[in-house]
């Protein structure tokens, strides 16, 4: 706010200029005296002889000079100046003074008269007009050019010569032809039309002359018809006719007027319209908010590619050819898509890689943006969603109050960006899904999961090796079922996963009888053993780290997920972060089904979507956290190399259970079919004890064999035995002396097993302790 005084006081030339203060203990004015001491000082008059009472009172800083010639000492210091007020304006200022707090002077001021101050402020608004008027102008003078520009590419073909000279600049010859071609043909379409041009007027004309002298036919003899029966007279119709034609024209010049007057206006707002499509504005008339967006069309793209400062790119552009845009911006789903045919030597991979950076100039997201290559190297396919699209989220789960699913078919999943529902396929794949904690990666197994329940020729087998609820309502469902941490639970996981393996080789066979290479709808419904599996190993990097059945594990695994695939076997992993330790490499590369969720580096994007998803723009790291909860990039699902997919969402929560309701649906259906696919088969029991003296009397027979070779013998008797499997003849020889007494004798370095040494062994125990065998080894033993 600007204060100009209107009377400008007149001191001398080396006072400093007024400032009006607020003194930090104010006294109110009464009847022009101050009535409270400052400091101790006595009430006093603060008119001085100069003034009046009720003067209006300013503050000069305090002097430093010398008194000059004929002044005192104790008139040193600050001066008062003020103005004279009449009684009548004293009182009033006296009124309004009780009610407030003014400024005090200091007890030594004097007072003199130098006049008022007036406060100016300077409106805002004319500058806003202003700008606001220029930019309009300035619109519209860009639609008058952008016409202009247009019809003189239409008279001179300048497209055609722009994309010619382009492509003589960049050398491509193939272009260069191509174009050369259109533009032939081109001014041989225009020349043809020209040549056309007097026939299409003379034809015209004809089809005018033969409709007016139809009309004047049809009134003769509609006026003969007329008079001739009696209904009116010949000239009646005449002058009926006359009086419309005479209508016509009246109604042509009176709508003439106000066309002619419109037009101008007409005019203007087209040409603003076209302004505001293609024109520029300089930045200091560029106006926006923060919740301004833009329009994404041809022009947006090709800018936001500009600002890439891709050489080959900014220099096409340069030299006025506009990109070639093979599908124009157009509507699609929830954003809007586009196919661009990029300058020579700009492969859209290397667009891909910068998906961030061209985001940016498209004001969305990076994650709302994705460019793909297309069906050329060069070749940009472009689709960008609209702007919060992802806060829409997946919606209801189709299948929450009917219906049932064919595996073979796919199930549910959840929507793409675009807003299409997409499904998973199930048949003939493994399927690896990961992120961070809490982003969804569990939701997602759920989801698949009761995909596979809603069939009910389906069998499923979940293995939680945690302390986990996720999974609790599918366990009706389920013929194996495994939900704890404790070692006894990762062993049993590995005894379910041994008998998984087996099974894969038996469906082999069975494939082999049925002359099929792979499981079908037909042969799942034989019920002949061959219908499908799904299996879920929920934080499968548990299993897989631990340190006794770890390795194991591993091995099952990779074995299950190349070859059960075709026999019907559906395997689901699902893991925070798949490292090399946390995760096979060969289970990350015979996953044809990725899902990514939030991940932290380029190594578990990479594991989840397959080798060089990061360098070509798939990428899960850029998944915010906690805020793109629910949302993951997926691999195997379409025809894409990648989609981004919100998952939909299946509640546990007790409050909120949306599984339970599914699940009976589920067991209603599969009852109506018969029984639980796979229920007949027992459950393989987890092996807790074992007779060493027992099976190697078995497994020896009656003559000595060499300690190296019994415990191949062992693990061929009980391979699922995990003692045997990691056993040696040194470590079989130390644990017969240590447990059971039994020296091996060292016969031609050969170390023998003697049959009869440890039948006797069992037999002297036996005598001794005969509750310290178990029903097994006592078989063995009378065996």
């Amino acid at each position: 706010m600007d204060e100009q005084p209107t009377n400008p006081p007149s001191p001398a030339a080396h006072e400093p200029p007024i400032k009006e203060t607020v003194n930090p203990r104010p006294r109110p004015f009464v009847n022009g005296t101050v009535n409270a001491p400052v400091n101790g000082a006595p009430d006093e008059p603060v008119n001085g002889p100069a003034g009046g009472p009720g003067a209006r009172v300013f503050e000069f800083p305090n002097r430093t000079d010398q008194p000059g010639p004929g002044q005192s000492d104790a008139t040193a210091g600050p001066v008062i100046e003020g103005e004279v007020l009449t009684p009548a304006e004293n009182a009033e200022l006296d009124r309004k003074l009780a009610r407030s707090t003014v400024l005090a002077v200091r007890d030594t001021a004097r007072t003199v008269v130098v006049g008022t101050v007036t406060v100016v402020r300077r409106a805002e608004r004319p500058a806003q007009v202003g700008r606001v008027a220029l930019r309009e102008g300035l619109c519209l003078y860009q639609g008058v050019e952008s016409w202009a520009r247009r019809a003189w590419d239409g008279t001179t073909m300048g497209v055609y010569r722009r994309q010619i000279r382009a492509a003589e600049t960049a050398g491509d010859r193939e272009a260069l032809a191509d174009w050369t071609d259109r533009k032939e043909a081109a001014a041989e379409r225009r020349h043809r039309r020209l040549m056309d041009l007097p026939v299409l007027a003379l034809g015209a004309a004809k089809v005018a002359v033969g409709t007016l002298l139809g009309l004047v036919v049809c009134t003769l003899l509609l006026g003969l018809f007329v008079q001739l029966s009696g209904a009116g007279a010949f000239t009646g119709v005449i002058t009926a006719a006359m009086s419309a034609v005479r209508w016509v024209f009246v109604a042509i010049a009176f709508a003439w007027t106000p066309l002619l007057m419109i037009a101008p206006v007409l005019l203007v707002l087209g040409a603003w319209r076209e302004g505001r499509r293609r024109g520029r504005f300089p930045g200091w008339l560029a106006t926006s908010s923060p919740d301004s967006d833009v329009t994404i069309d041809e022009t947006t793209v090709a800018r936001a590619l500009d600002a890439l400062r891709i050489p080959q790119i900014t220099g096409y552009l340069k030299t006025g050819m506009p990109l070639q845009f093979i599908t124009p911006c157009r509507v699609d789903g929830r954003g809007t898509h586009a196919v661009v045919r990029l300058p020579a030597g700009v492969a859209a991979d290397k667009i891909a890689r910068r998906r961030a950076d061209l985001a940016t100039g498209l004001h969305r997201l990076s994650k709302e943006v994705w460019p793909t290559t297309g069906t050329e190297a060069g070749i940009l396919d472009l689709w960008i969603a609209d702007k919060g699209a992802l806060a829409e989220g997946a919606g209801e789960y189709p299948l929450l109050k009917a219906g049932l699913v064919d595996v073979f078919k796919g199930a549910p999943f959840g929507r793409t960006l675009r807003g299409t529902p997409i499904t998973i396929p199930l048949i003939e794949r493994n399927t690896l899904t990961g992120g961070m904690p809490g982003q969804g990666k569990s939701s997602a197994a759920r989801v698949a999961m009761i995909g596979a329940a809603l069939d009910p020729s389906a069998e499923l087998r979940i293995w939680v090796p945690d302390a986990n609820f996720d999974f609790e309502a599918f366990r009706p469902r389920c013929t194996r079922y495994v939900m704890g941490a404790e070692d006894e639970k990762i062993e049993e996981i590995a005894e379910h996963l041994r008998e998984l393996h087996a099974e894969v080789q038996g469906r082999g066979e069975l494939l082999v009888r049925y002359e099929t290479p792979a499981v079908t709808r037909e042969l799942a419904n034989k019920g002949v053993g061959l219908h499908p599996l799904f299996c879920l190993l929920e934080e499968a990097h548990v299993a897989i780290q631990h340190p006794k059945f770890g390795a194991e594990i591993s091995k099952l695994l990779v074995d299950i997920v190349r070859l059960g695939r075709k026999r019907g076997i559906h395997l689901i992993l699902s893991t925070q972060a798949p490292t090399r330790d946390s995760m096979p490499r060969d289970v990350t590369r015979n996953c044809s089904n990725g899902v990514a969720f939030a991940v932290g580096d380029h190594v578990a994007n990479d594991a989840l979507l397959g080798q060089g998803a990061y360098a070509a723009g798939h990428r899960a790291t850029e998944l915010i956290p906690g805020t793109d909860r629910g949302t993951a990039v997926v691999k195997g699902f379409s025809g894409q190399r990648s989609e981004i997919v919100q998952v939909y969402f299946l509640d546990v929560a007790r409050d909120n259970d949306q599984i339970t309701p599914l699940i009976a649906r589920a067991m209603e259906a599969v009852a109506e079919r018969g029984r639980l696919p796979g229920a007949a088969k027992p459950a393989p029991e987890v092996q807790t004890h074992r007779y060493l003296l027992a099976d190697i009397a078995e497994v020896l027979g009656d003559q000595p064999v060499p300690a190296a070779d019994v415990p191949a013998l062992l693990a061929r008797l009980a391979p699922r035995w995990t003692p045997y499997r990691s056993l040696t003849g040194k470590a079989l020889r130390d644990q017969l002396m240590a447990d059971h007494g039994i020296k091996v004798p060292s016969t031609g370095n050969r170390w023998p097993v003697d049959p009869v040494t440890i039948r006797d062994q069992i037999t002297r125990r036996a005598a001794v302790d005969p509750d310290h065998l178990d029903d097994e080894a006592i078989e063995n033993e009378a065996g």
